[in-house]
Order: structure tokens, then sequence, then C-alpha cells
């Protein structure tokens, strides 16, 4: 099939699927480091993020709430990626 929209979607899809592996990838090593950081608690890092008021508990509810949100974008692009496969293979059948 030569059709020129088929490709473009195409081309969309998989560069959707490959943005997905490398974010997923990106966000399981971060959690990792977050890990090895939150049980060391290094003095540094509280400075770091501006000091003060700031507590262990509260850097460790952040960072839950960073995962959770990078997890919930994760899922909707997953999705996406996963609506543009299929379309691309409708428009292949199609043809």
């Amino acid at each position: 099939m030569d059709d020129p929209f088929y490709k473009r979607v195409r081309a969309l899809a998989v560069s959707g699927w490959w943005t997905a592996l490398i974010a997923a990838i990106w966000v399981t090593a971060a959690w990792f480091i977050w890990l090895g950081l939150l049980k060391a608690q290094p003095a540094w890092l509280l400075r770091l993020w501006g000091g003060g008021d700031l507590t262990w508990a509260d850097v460790r509810t952040l960072t839950l709430w960073f995962f959770g949100a990078m997890k919930l974008l994760l899922w909707l692009w997953l999705t996406g990626a996963i609506c543009l496969t299929i379309w691309a293979r409708r428009l292949k059948r199609m043809a």
C-alpha cells in the first residue's frame, strides 16, 4: 500500500511505541534512583529542594505524586499508541 496517509499514521504509531518504551525505561530507572536516595536520606537533597520546613515525609509524598503522575501520563501515551496502531491496521485492510 502506497497511501501517504497510511504511512504517516503507521510512522506515528511506531514512534509512539518507541517513545513509550523509552519513557518506561526512564521512569523505572528514576524510581530505583529515588528509592536509593530516599533510603540514604542525604542532607544535601533537602537543601537542594529549598530546605526550610521541608521534611523527608514531604519528599516521599512529592516523589510518590510525581511518579504516579508520570505513570498516568505513560498510560495515556500507551493508549494513544494502541489507538494509532489499530487505526493503521484498519487503514491497511481498507486499501
